[in-house]
């Protein structure tokens, strides 16, 4: 049974930093593509970054680079998302999600490719 649990997210103010968490338990894969991925209510959902889990392979969408860092550690089968320099605009529900079936550069562009998500964590930034 696999699941990916979500946490760190929460209230900050513009300029300000969050790091969010995802561990992902019930995979036995030694590499895959993990990935955020934000949504706005009455909008469809972003890829955020994706990171392949093997030999760490990164891409970012352009509204986020530079601000934001994809990480993992494969001892905790754990991903993160350090995000500086918080913007309003960033405010949205963050999901972790897992395997696509294509590539991990490509699903950035096609979030709803992955087959596993989290709950999600809210980021309120103000």
């Amino acid at each position: 049974h696999v699941q990916l649990v979500e946490s760190g997210g929460g209230s900050v103010q513009v300029g300000g930093s969050l790091n969010l968490s995802c561990a992902a338990t019930g995979m036995s894969a030694s590499s895959m593509c993990m990935a955020w991925i934000r949504q706005v209510p009455g909008k469809e959902r972003e890829g955020v970054a994706t990171i392949v889990t093997g030999y760490g392979g990164k891409w970012y969408d352009s509204s986020v680079k530079g601000r934001f860092t994809i990480s993992r550690d494969r001892t905790k089968n754990s991903i993160y998302l350090q995000m500086n320099s918080l913007k309003m605009e960033d405010s949205a529900m963050y999901y972790c999600a897992a395997v696509t079936d294509g590539s991990c550069a490509a699903a950035l562009n096609a979030p709803t490719s992955f087959r596993y998500w989290g709950q999600g964590t809210q980021v309120t930034v103000s």
